[in-house]
């Protein structure tokens, strides 16, 4: 296979980034774009200047009508279950925006589907590809800051604000608040920075009288006596994300991009990070073309949709039931 033919399934604000990614490949090309929204569809079109491209209503179409080698999936999370389906059985591999599902058991039923059909499935976790957070797990399984103690992770965001009359506070498209969406990047950086197992977890939610949960403040005890907090906070001002990883010989602190090191006695040191290499959807065609293996797999999102799962379970959180209850 020299070029890869995408279909994009979902036109809202993410894929304008994925397809800006995509469009730096030389050996991607999208071939057709399904939406519902007609507005949605143009104005990536447009933007991107598509117009040679097929676009269709329904996604079943676009899979039914246009020859097509992957496909990028950036819909609504309570979606994402049946859109993997179709696609892999229409001999699909599929990029899925996260969060991989909105239930465990949905989760271990996409993976299963794409070992049956030996298809590449893959997550947009894309703090995975961003160097910051590479040299985070890094110094953390090297033992820089000796072995690992605590944790906290935050992420402050005008979410309440920003998603009022959007899909995002609909639990049936959504699935969930502030933790099922931005929050979902910020579980995945506590469990891939760490490689640890989440055994304990207590959680308290807020919805600030909307229909999903806003904040939620959360205690987990990992493997190895490792404690953390994350606090998700959808009713803020901005965004703002940090996180601390303690150890017994120092702690590496994060500030919205900005890494500092400290070691027990020693003068603070702000490391010198190397350029990003690849992204989600780079990363993405590689897997597909056989450059390398997947980076994000869904074994590993599915970790990310258990411990959400725990978190709401914990806080005694009704979150939707999956639309397709698994099947």
């Amino acid at each position: 296979m020299e070029s890869v033919r995408v279909g994009i399934i979902g036109t809202g604000g993410i894929s304008h980034l994925h397809v800006q990614q995509l469009r730096e490949i030389k050996n991607a090309q999208i071939v057709a774009v399904a939406d519902p929204s007609q507005e949605n569809r143009r104005q990536l079109i447009e933007k991107f200047n598509l117009e040679q491209i097929v676009e269709f209503n329904r996604h079943q179409d676009m899979l039914e009508t246009i020859p097509m080698d992957a496909v990028l999936i950036c819909s609504p999370h309570t979606l994402h279950y049946q859109q993997v389906v179709d696609s892999i059985h229409h001999d699909c591999h599929v990029l899925l925006e996260k969060p991989m599902a909105c239930s465990l058991e949905e989760a271990e039923q996409l993976i299963d589907l794409a070992k049956k059909e030996n298809k590449v499935l893959q997550v947009s976790y894309q703090r995975h590809f961003e160097p910051a957070f590479l040299y985070i797990r890094e110094a953390i399984s090297s033992g820089k800051i000796g072995k690992l103690t605590s944790i906290t992770a935050s992420l402050y965001q005008d979410w309440k604000h920003l998603t009022t009359g959007t899909w995002r506070q609909n639990p049936s498209l959504s699935g969930g608040g502030m933790l099922m969406d931005s929050g979902s990047h910020i579980v995945d950086v506590l469990l891939w920075t760490t490689g640890l197992k989440p055994l304990e977890v207590e959680s308290k939610i807020e919805q600030h009288e909307t229909a999903v949960e806003q904040d939620s403040f959360t205690t987990i005890r990992f493997e190895n006596n490792v404690v953390a907090g994350l606090n998700i906070v959808g009713n803020a001002p901005c965004w703002h994300e940090t996180y601390v990883f303690c150890g017994e010989n120092g702690a590496i602190f994060y500030d919205n991009g900005k890494i500092v090191l400290r070691l027990l006695g020693k003068e603070a040191i702000v490391p010198e990070l190397p350029s990003q290499t690849t992204n989600s959807d780079k990363s993405f065609i590689d897997a597909i073309l056989g450059v390398h293996e997947v980076k994000v797999r869904g074994e590993f999102a599915k970790e990310v949709v258990a411990l959400t799962e725990r978190i709401y379970k914990a806080a005694g959180y009704q979150a939707i039931t999956p639309v397709n209850n698994g099947k």
